[in-house]
């Protein structure tokens, strides 16, 4: 074998549309996987007779509306029928590359008639994505380019593998390829698409060890006929085995625990990098952090707060809603007033949330700015001139803003569940320590945490020594792909005997 085939299928990509962290994964990880040369990298070589392994990774996306063909160079490639039992509908393909990285994109009256991405009706989402889930199965008969792996990821591309189980009984093509199925964030599964997927000759796992109200539910499908699961973080992959984090799948999930993983996602760390950033008033690094100060400062200029150094400078940059704790933290504010401190939010999301995040501001204008929009430049301004992150997940599969948040030197205060209980090391339990941890889902637990960080930031000198071990940190796309590559080479190992 002198190369590996991948078809990486997911529902959003960077640059084309970004919605969520997919969009960032979906983005970034095939180009890093296409470019590592894999051999002399990696501890066991699937090819032990030649030194580097070319990998040819192809990406797939929805051709979403959204997405504008001149910007990308897009080109029309082919067209194919999809069977379904509402008769033939015409699947388009269309192509182009990102730095060397062939996409393609799939459109046809799903996909096209649809105005969002993500639509609020269960019903149309499931029918554009198993839609797009065949058709991206025909592509491959089509280019006459066969994969050893299909990578999908979450429940939009779910049917991909759950048909794929299907074929390899009686497509030879099939019968050697992987499927792996990475999880995103377990509790969307696609609940409401069985009509969908019965449309395209889906039908239900009904003799499987799904629980009854999952045997026509993707993701659930997925997880059961995938070869392999991956999630985002390690810590995940062991919290949706627990009735708490499980979706109501913990114990089919035990059931499949050890073809179950976990792999960290990186960030863009030339993207969010303080010494080149284009978007901050002052730039620095790992040596030069006391530069950070005069961001602090411009950001208290530009938001109208009190430009005291001597009080830290506390932020949140989320989606306002249930998961991400935002209400556990709006309550350790209130109950933290007995401390020097300010904070920026920056987010939209649930209504109600918004609105209680605009009240505060109005009870508290000498403390706390929320700025309700989306808005990237102001990000990078805010992780440079911060001193804290507040992250108060109720659960994080990965989580970016963490890592994020350290390259700038940002000392981030979240709670020790999935990704950044894999990502921050407590300062009060462990030497070389690069954030604050706390256990509970709950207001008293995430003010314990701040009064801890607020009391070290007193002390500068220990301040710059947590700071400088968050900025030593790897949190590189190189890093990820390499565990990827890893791990596609001991699927394709098994798949082998």
């Amino acid at each position: 074998m002198d190369e590996i085939r991948v078809l990486f299928l997911a529902a959003e990509a960077a640059p084309f549309v970004k919605i969520g962290g997919l969009g960032d994964v979906a983005g970034a990880l095939p180009q890093y996987l296409r470019s590592l040369g894999v051999g002399s990298d990696l501890d066991e070589p699937i090819d032990e007779k030649s030194d580097v392994l070319k990998i040819d990774i192809r990406l797939v996306i929805p051709f979403h509306r959204a997405i504008h063909a001149e910007e990308f160079n897009v080109k029309y490639l082919m067209e194919f029928d999809i069977i379904s039992s509402e008769g033939s509908i015409i699947a388009e393909v269309f192509w182009t590359t990102i730095n060397d990285l062939p996409v393609y994109l799939i459109s046809g009256p799903p996909i096209s008639a649809s105005e969002q991405i993500y639509s609020q009706d269960p019903a149309d989402d499931g029918y554009k994505y198993t839609f797009f889930s065949i058709a991206s199965l025909k592509l491959v008969k089509e280019l006459n380019w066969y994969p050893h792996i299909i990578h999908a990821n979450d429940w939009h591309t779910s049917p991909a593998v759950y048909a794929l189980s299907l074929k390899q009984n009686r497509e030879g093509a099939f019968k050697d390829t992987v499927a792996l199925l990475s999880v995103h964030n377990l509790p969307y599964l696609g609940v409401g698409a069985g009509s969908s997927l019965r449309k395209f000759g889906l039908l239900p796992a009904t003799d499987s060890d799904l629980p009854i109200w999952a045997q026509d539910v993707p993701l659930p499908l997925g997880l059961l006929t995938a070869d392999h699961i991956v999630t985002v973080s390690p810590t995940y992959a062991q919290e949706i085995l627990t009735p708490e984090f499980g979706a109501g799948l913990d114990g089919f999930l035990k059931g499949r625990q050890e073809s179950i993983s976990g792999i960290l996602n990186g960030i863009d760390i030339e993207f969010w990098d303080p010494e080149i950033d284009e978007y901050i008033s002052s730039r620095y690094h790992l040596t030069t952090l006391t530069k950070k100060n005069e961001n602090k400062d411009s950001l208290l200029d530009e938001s109208g707060l009190s430009t005291n150094q001597g009080r830290p400078l506390l932020a949140m940059l989320t989606r306002l809603d249930n998961q991400k704790g935002v209400d556990i933290a709006f309550d350790a504010f209130q109950s933290l007033m007995d401390q020097h401190w300010s904070v920026i939010i920056l987010g939209t999301g649930d209504p109600s949330l918004e609105q209680r995040a605009h009240s505060l501001e109005r009870e508290f204008p000498d403390r706390i700015r929320f700025v309700n929009r989306f808005d990237v430049p102001l990000s990078h301004r805010i992780f440079a001139g911060a001193d804290m992150l507040i992250i108060p997940s109720r659960y994080e599969p990965c989580g970016l803003t963490q890592m994020i948040a350290m390259r700038y030197g940002t000392v981030p205060i979240g709670r020790a569940t999935g990704g950044l209980l894999d990502t921050i090391i407590d300062y009060d339990q462990t030497p070389g320590g690069t954030g604050f941890l706390f256990e509970d889902a709950e207001p008293q637990s995430l003010e314990d945490a701040m009064r801890r960080a607020i009391r070290t930031y007193r002390d500068q000198r220990r301040w710059r020594g947590l700071q400088r071990h968050g900025m030593r940190q790897n949190f590189s796309w190189g890093e990820s792909a390499s565990n990827y590559m890893r791990l596609y080479f001991q699927l394709l190992d098994m798949k082998s005997r």
